[in-house]
């Protein structure tokens, strides 16, 4: 997906200095208690579903917009699983651009099967027990937040 206009305005002002930035993930289960990942097509790293809020966008909707684009299915978004920042969540692109994410994730159901529906964000998805998750290249933060997503 493209820079949001919001970003790209922000981003002619102060160039690549760190942005603090509103984000959504989703925390998909299916009932065989795999959850749902999929592989960024840059970092080549696995990871939860999710994306920035856009300035006057709710929360839930901008999620459920995330995965539309990301994954080509609707969803609904629903309880409120974890909420992350700090340096975990920091991010330096390679044009170097600097942004610390707040990310709300929230289980999720999803209405059709996902697709890689955004080839040059995501590169693959699939489902993924707790355990195999351990032994993918993936994002460390997402550990914390589907040891939640399991507690609930």
């Amino acid at each position: 997906m493209p820079l949001s206009p919001y970003i790209a305005e922000i981003r002619a002002l102060i160039g690549a200095r760190p942005l603090l930035l509103p984000g959504v993930t989703a925390v998909v289960r299916d009932d065989r208690g795999r959850y749902l990942l999929a592989r960024h097509t840059q970092s080549g790293r696995w990871s939860l579903v999710g994306g920035g809020v856009e300035p006057g966008e709710e929360p839930r909707a901008a999620l459920e917009r995330e995965i539309r684009e990301e994954l080509g299915v609707a969803a609904v978004a629903g309880r409120v699983v974890d909420a992350c920042g700090g340096p975990a969540l920091d991010v330096v692109y390679g044009n170097g651009d600097q942004v610390s994410y707040v990310t709300v994730a929230y289980l999720c159901s999803l209405d059709g099967a996902p697709r890689a529906a955004e080839p040059e964000e995501i590169a693959e998805v699939g489902w993924f027990t707790r355990s195999e998750v351990g032994a993918l290249d993936h994002f460390p933060w997402i550990d914390r937040v589907l040891a939640d997503a399991d507690a609930l």
